[in-house]
């Protein structure tokens, strides 16, 4: 693996949460294959972690969000680690939507699909899988332990 030694990019996940209390789940190809994962993406030079999640979701899903909110912030330590790019992500809540859920990318999203939170499936992205972590424990951050667990101190 090629690691990109740039800084860190920010990204945006946004957990879509339906009437059932279940999630908005993406089955990735392209970029992230074959992880399952809520929809986001990159924030763009001059825009709000907010018209991120609205544009993201739309581009994605077809769907209109309202009123998304940040809950939690992850850095994903394991997507460095088995594809050598870094990313910070911005979580954000949404229980507010219209319009009829689509695959929009079919080049980078297979399925779209609600799962209960609590049975995510598998494998999942480790931004997607922080990220509703910290909605169900209603915690901002959680530490990659098992990360930091397997590093070597640097140098």
């Amino acid at each position: 693996m090629q690691k990109n030694i740039e800084k860190p990019q920010v990204g945006v996940g946004v957990i879509i949460v339906n009437q059932e209390g279940n999630v908005l789940i993406g089955k990735r190809i392209g970029s992230h294959a074959p992880l399952f994962s809520i929809p986001g993406g990159r924030l763009e030079p001059g825009e709000s972690f907010e018209q991120a999640a609205i544009h993201e979701v739309k581009e994605e899903t077809n769907l209109d969000i309202k009123n998304p909110k940040v809950i939690g912030i992850s850095n994903n330590l394991e997507t460095f680690q088995r594809e050598g790019i870094h990313f910070v992500s911005i979580h954000l809540l949404v229980t507010e939507f219209s319009g009829d859920l689509k695959i929009m990318e079919q080049e980078k999203c297979e399925d779209w699909q609600w799962c209960d939170p609590q049975k995510l499936p598998e494998p999942h992205f480790d931004a997607s899988k922080y990220g509703i972590k910290c909605f169900l424990n209603n915690k901002f951050y959680f530490k990659n332990d098992e990360y930091l667990k397997n590093q070597t101190t640097r140098k």
